[in-house]
């Protein structure tokens, strides 16, 4: 493995534009000022990457040859584990609350819509940053963003306990604060991984850096109901909430925004990653009119919605359902709440590696993307109508699993579609759709608590069906995974 060096971007891009072909893994001694003889384009189908064509330039047999020729790690894997661990904790901090729910309603004496208020609080703060993390991504660069993002967060988590100390409207501020701080995390990071990740990549590590929550969320309920029974339910928040320092040690220790300027980059790594990642055009504006008519966009966000509908309803009400329907105790209703998003964990990234597979043989995006996320919707669809008839604990933890193990296929289809679409914009339209999916969020927490109080749960698994089969219908007449936004 070569040993890193320093990269400065001017002169290894015009390297990779042009002239910089002939010197990259060419003979012994390369001479840069060499121009090689024109070649008829050509498409490299291994690699999923035209030779020609949506990045603006040439890839050369040497700029292909450069992949090959790395060994050891990359820089791009720091970004996309460190990326990884920040969903982690996202998602620790978030579903602490959805085990810590059941001991709080019962010291401060909640009824269920109550409890769905609270639940739904963090939503409104997660809803106001969606867009503008994407901006600011964009504007000031990924790093920046996901960083403060991070200690925001935290902070509101570690200072939960505190707030509901004094009062109900407090407790309801301090979420909404967590949720303003999370809301940044996704479009950050697209924004970064758009820039650092080739196409070739581009599932697998959506993929991986989305089963970081899913991750988390197992964490987050296996442990919380031990920390509560030891500790009480104020010490998951602490607790989880201090973590997000030694991550943010570490994210600016070791993150860069781009590749460019990073200075431990590899020489080869950086062109490899110019060749087949978009050009950008700093200053550009943002093309509002053509975001707000382009049918593909609304089929994302419409889409969004539908999925993060039931998502969102089995992340914040999981253990309650196994807790008052189930009759199962504090510790049995967070362990068993894990199982699905262990489930979910591994198939997201079996996911990613079947689409990336699937593209690399040929198989258009487009198809691809269509496949992935019509299981992502049909899977949850048919597990969750089998719950009316299921009486036992295993049985309800089974079609959890298998609703959340299909419904983790959508990492490879909706939630990778806005760098298929959009490359430029991408952290800017995961902000537009995730507003939606944040608004079904907070709509989901508030009408599934007002239906328990005079409904049922099949009531609620009936709207959380009905919406997956809507975004069925709409994402395969719609979506594409062509370039549509220059």
């Amino acid at each position: 493995m070569r040993s890193p060096i320093g990269y400065n971007a001017p002169e290894a891009t015009a390297r990779v534009h042009g002239q910089g072909h002939a010197a990259c893994c060419a003979a012994p001694t390369p001479q840069l000022g060499a121009q090689r003889p024109a070649r008829q384009p050509r498409h490299i189908v291994r690699a999923g990457i035209p030779k020609t064509s949506d990045f603006g330039e040439e890839l050369s047999e040497s700029n292909a040859a450069i992949l090959e020729g790395l060994s050891g790690w990359r820089r791009r894997w720091t970004i996309v584990g460190l990326c990884f661990f920040a969903f982690m904790l996202c998602n620790m901090d978030r579903v602490n609350m959805a085990v810590a729910i059941l001991p709080m309603s019962q010291q401060f004496g909640w009824d269920s819509a109550t409890v769905g208020l609270v639940q739904s609080s963090f939503f409104w703060g997660y809803l106001l940053t969606q867009v503008l993390g994407g901006i600011w991504a964009d504007r000031y660069g990924g790093k920046l963003v996901l960083g403060v993002g991070v200690i925001w967060w935290s902070l509101a988590t570690a200072l939960t306990p505190v707030a509901a100390s004094m009062g109900l409207v407090p407790l309801l501020c301090a979420r909404c604060l967590m949720g303003i701080g999370e809301g940044v995390a996704m479009p950050a990071m697209n924004n970064m991984l758009s820039r650092w990740v080739p196409v070739k990549e581009r599932s697998r590590s959506l993929s991986l850096v989305y089963s970081g929550m899913f991750v988390g969320s197992i964490i987050g309920l296996s442990v919380s109901p031990q920390l509560i029974v030891a500790l009480g339910w104020p010490s998951v928040f602490q607790g989880f909430g201090s973590l997000g320092i030694f991550w943010f040690l570490a994210w600016q220790a070791r993150a860069r925004s781009t590749p460019a300027e990073d200075p431990g980059i590899t020489e080869a790594e950086a062109k490899y990653i110019a060749a087949s990642t978009p050009k950008r055009e700093p200053g550009k504006p943002i093309p509002w009119k053509k975001l707000l008519t382009t049918k593909e966009v609304w089929t994302i966000i419409v889409c969004h919605f539908c999925h993060n509908w039931g998502t969102f309803i089995l992340l914040t009400w999981m253990p309650t359902y196994y807790n008052k329907v189930l009759g199962l105790d504090l510790m049995h209703s967070g362990v068993l709440s894990v199982l699905p998003w262990v489930t979910m964990a591994i198939m997201a990234n079996v996911g990613g590696y079947i689409a990336d597979s699937m593209v690399e043989r040929g198989v258009s995006v487009t198809k691809v993307r269509k496949v992935m996320q019509t299981l992502g919707f049909m899977g949850p669809a048919f597990f969750l109508s089998q719950l009316s008839s299921v009486d036992s604990a295993w049985g309800a933890v089974l079609c959890m699993m298998g609703a959340q193990g299909f419904d983790a296929f959508s990492q490879s289809g909706l939630y990778s579609n806005h760098q298929d679409i959009g490359p430029r914009y991408a952290g800017l339209l995961l902000g537009m759709s995730n507003t939606a999916g944040v608004l079904a969020g907070v709509l989901g927490s508030l009408v599934t608590g007002l239906i328990l109080q005079h409904g049922t749960w099949d009531q609620v698994w009936g709207v959380a069906i009905a919406l997956y089969l809507i975004g069925t219908v709409i994402w395969n007449l719609f979506a594409t995974g062509e370039k549509v936004l220059d």
